[in-house]
């Protein structure tokens, strides 16, 4: 009854016209901020703290968690029509996002985007609300070890996303976990791989690899194709931009796993939206009875991942609200911004500040009400951008991927780069290596290393730390399963045919 009690107060602070205002400026700025490719919730938020001077903690803290949670929707976006992930956990999301709508079914993309986003970050809202304080718990379990066998969990999905030749999937994870080693040693400070570049000591940014693999090769293929006089001048937009019913029936199963996977995966600190949407993927994959579909304009493909890109956001903010521990990037600038206001975030918080804690979780509510009704109507304005000529529509991909990538850090080296992975993307795209192991391997490569690092240390050396806990030994032993499922589903599969052609 306390907990309702609080949850009706928090209610009474987000629904003043103030915050209100506040929570449409965060979510709309936040929509806008996803789309460009490069920026993210993270730069945002910090751009908007000197803003903020003078106002309401309460106010500002909502306008900043509605730009946290906006920029989930704007990211999808240009991910389906255009191939450019605006955010980094956008990038599974394009890849049959895209196919979609170069099939013609970009309106549904588009529209099951946002509808899962809603739905899933009810459901990791909701779930904020009931489940914050226990779970901060089971975060405060998670070691080094920990960690390291996640991380192994998680690296193990790439096994289903190497298509038909896992040599060649290896090839690309192995590819992936070079590029994450570049930049200075945590440990022992010094530089690694970096060829005597300064810029190259703070590693190559995960948006610069994908803005080249994604956007910059989809260019050249298209370039490839007006040269061979084979690319349409448009693509055609064929049925309702609403989707099927049978579309809507294979969407709703991975929109409930996707924000459950989310959600949990967004209250272990440092996982991450990208984590998230690259598991549920996975999922979707070993779930569904034509797995052959995916890469090829599955809607599964694009419903599970934003659904738990969505949901994340609200698990991030528990180890946030009840530890103090930020989760990622936005969640660490949040943190600033609450210091900044003499808030400690932390155990205390619920108990001192009940009125700020509530009226921003219960924003959330409100904040994902008004990204459905600001997404869903603009959806038939987003798939006229498909009608421009590829003439025009190429220098516009060319000009977003160069304005996100250069504002992170306006360095010219990130250009080069930049056309660098474009030519890595084409070239993996005629030789058919897929690119999902690399950009997998890239994110965790870095948490992945210093978890085993660090747990190493802690142990003296001793690899029985991997197995010393129930949750390393649940996550190694999920890691056996599913690396052996590739092999052992075919091989099940075949049997089955097999008795039935018996019978």
């Amino acid at each position: 009854m306390e907990t309702l009690t609080h949850i009706l107060n928090g209610f009474t602070v987000c629904l003043q016209p103030i915050n209100l205002w506040y929570t449409f400026v965060g979510v709309f700025l936040g929509t806008i901020i996803g789309i460009l490719p490069g920026i993210g919730p993270s730069a945002g938020i910090a751009l908007l703290i000197p803003v903020t001077f003078g106002m309401d903690p309460t106010s500002a803290l909502i306008m900043m968690a509605g730009i946290y949670y906006g920029t989930k929707y704007g990211g999808s976006t240009t991910a389906i029509l255009i191939r450019t992930p605006g955010e980094a956990a956008s990038v599974m999301t394009s890849i049959d996002g895209y196919e979609m709508a170069k099939k013609g079914r970009a309106g549904a993309a588009l529209a099951v985007s946002a509808i899962g986003s809603f739905i899933a970050g009810t459901i990791g809202v909701v779930a904020l609300t009931l489940f914050a304080i226990p779970l901060s718990s089971m975060a405060l379990k998670f070691g080094p070890a920990e960690y390291f066998t996640l991380m192994l969990f998680a690296m193990t999905a790439v096994a289903s996303l190497s298509g038909k030749s896992p040599a060649k999937g290896l090839l690309s994870t192995i590819l992936g976990l070079m590029i994450a080693t570049i930049g200075i040693d945590l440990q022992s400070g010094q530089p690694r791989y970096t060829a005597g570049i300064p810029e190259f000591q703070d590693g190559i940014g995960f948006i610069v690899v994908v803005v080249g693999l994604f956007a910059v090769a989809e260019v050249f293929r298209g370039m490839e194709n007006l040269y061979y006089g084979t690319a349409p001048q448009m693509i055609r937009i064929s049925g309702k931009l609403w989707l099927t019913r049978e579309e809507w029936k294979r969407s709703v199963g991975p929109i409930w796993r996707g924000g459950i996977i989310g959600f949990v995966i967004g209250v272990l600190p440092g996982a991450g939206g990208t984590i998230a949407s690259i598991l549920s993927y996975t999922t979707e994959k070993r779930l569904s009875k034509h797995p052959e579909t995916f890469g090829q304009g599955a809607i599964e493909g694009v419903a599970g991942p934003e659904a738990a890109n969505n949901s994340d956001t609200a698990g991030a903010l528990v180890p946030l609200l009840t530890l103090g521990v930020p989760g990622g990037g936005a969640t660490a600038v949040m943190l600033g911004a609450f210091i900044m206001y003499g808030i400690q975030p932390g155990p205390m918080l619920f108990q001192n500040r009940p009125d700020l804690v509530w009226g921003l979780i219960d924003s959330m509510y409100i904040g994902n009400i008004m990204l459905l009704i600001l997404n869903l109507p603009l959806i038939g304005l987003f798939v006229r951008l498909l009608y421009i000529p590829s003439g025009i529509l190429y220098p516009i991909i060319v000009a977003i991927s160069v304005i996100g990538t250069y504002a992170i850090s306006g360095s010219m080296l990130d250009l080069y780069l930049i056309l660098s992975f474009g030519v890595v993307g084409y070239i993996f795209d005629k030789v058919d290596i897929p690119v999902a192991p690399l950009v997998l391997s890239l994110v965790l490569g870095g948490i992945m290393e210093q978890s085993f690092r660090q747990a190493m240390t802690i142990s003296g050396g001793d690899p029985v730390v991997f197995v010393s806990s129930g949750i390393t030994v649940t996550l190694v032993v999920l890691s056996v399963i599913s690396i052996s499922m590739p092999f052992i589903l075919p091989r099940l599969k075949a049997l089955k045919s097999s008795s039935d052609d018996a019978d």
